[in-house]
């Protein structure tokens, strides 16, 4: 790529996300016209599930119309830096508000829409799922983020393993140096520039009382991950231009519902009629936590 392309299409979609007690990076990889609202844009970035963790807030409540207790998570805004540029140089950065769409913390990976609606220039753009199979050990790629919470910038490097088994989840291991805060930006590939994953992990030895970090062994969710991200969570219209927003948000209401007659039908026998929209068990994804890292591994803060 020219170094035009690896602004365009590396540095200008990723943003810096702010949570309620945390921080890191999201990469932008949505901005479409709203099909209800001609004129306006739906726009989605993707950041990691344990960077937004804290705005998830999931809560037992009583229902007064099912008579027992339901699961429901409260979810709160965050903000989203989107940076104006000129050529290198950061001209402006425009706090966003945002709402969580999705989120799972098996796959630590997290989707939310911002309040804007304006089409936003620059968006990343996910590597098709015929071309995951081509990816090698040696391909050139870059890691994009926040470092330390600084404004974005890309680190080059190669792809070092391409399934690392974590929590028996597959990652990508990338040399490109990453480092706290990097977490929720991106992996993209050095020739296409195709986002590959969100970086997420990265490798700590302990020596004595301390720690050392090896910023050359970074980890990022393997692309096979994103899109098993979107299926599950219904959002589909992410890279199939078949589908739209509302129509995943549909579905996602519909899974509720289902879900909610399910466990009444087996837990107590009851068979609803009418089941509202309103009544949500639980969260779509595991519970899985991504806190327990093994030996040598640890998120990002």
């Amino acid at each position: 790529m020219e170094v035009k392309d690896v602004h365009e299409k590396i540095l200008y979609p990723v943003s810096r996300v702010r949570a309620s007690d945390s921080g890191g990076s999201g990469v932008l990889i949505y901005s479409k016209e709203d099909s209800k609202h001609p004129g306006e844009f739906i726009n989605i970035a993707l950041t990691c599930e344990h960077v937004i963790a804290k705005n998830v807030t999931v809560k037992d409540e009583w229902d007064t119309v099912l008579k027992r207790e339901v699961k429901r998570d409260v979810t709160s805004e965050v903000a989203i830096e989107m940076f104006d540029y000129d050529n290198s140089e950061v001209i402006s950065a425009n706090s966003i508000k945002a709402d969580i769409i999705a989120y799972d913390k098996n796959h630590d990976i997290a989707a939310v829409r911002l309040h804007s609606k304006k089409q936003m220039p620059y968006v990343a753009n996910v590597i098709p799922k015929s071309e995951i199979s081509k990816l090698q050990i040696a391909d050139p790629v870059w890691v994009s983020g926040c470092s330390l919470l600084h404004d974005p910038f890309p680190n080059s490097g190669t792809i070092t393993y391409l399934r690392e088994m974590i929590d028996q989840k597959a990652y990508i291991m990338q040399n490109a140096p990453s480092i706290f805060g990097n977490s929720g930006g991106g992996l993209f590939h050095g020739v296409t520039g195709d986002l590959l994953g969100l970086t997420s992990r990265i490798t700590v030895t302990q020596l004595g009382f301390g720690m050392d970090v090896q910023s050359w062994m970074g980890f990022s969710t393997h692309p096979d991950r994103l899109y098993e991200f979107f299926e599950h969570q219904e959002l589909q219209f992410l890279y199939d231009d078949n589908d739209d927003y509302y129509g995943a948000m549909d579905r996602r209401a519909n899974r509720r519902k289902e879900a909610l007659r399910s466990i009444m039908i087996e837990k107590e026998g009851i068979q609803p009629d009418n089941v509202g929209e309103e009544f949500v068990v639980g969260q779509l994804s595991p519970n899985a936590s991504i806190n327990d890292l093994g030996e040598n591994t640890q998120s990002f803060f």
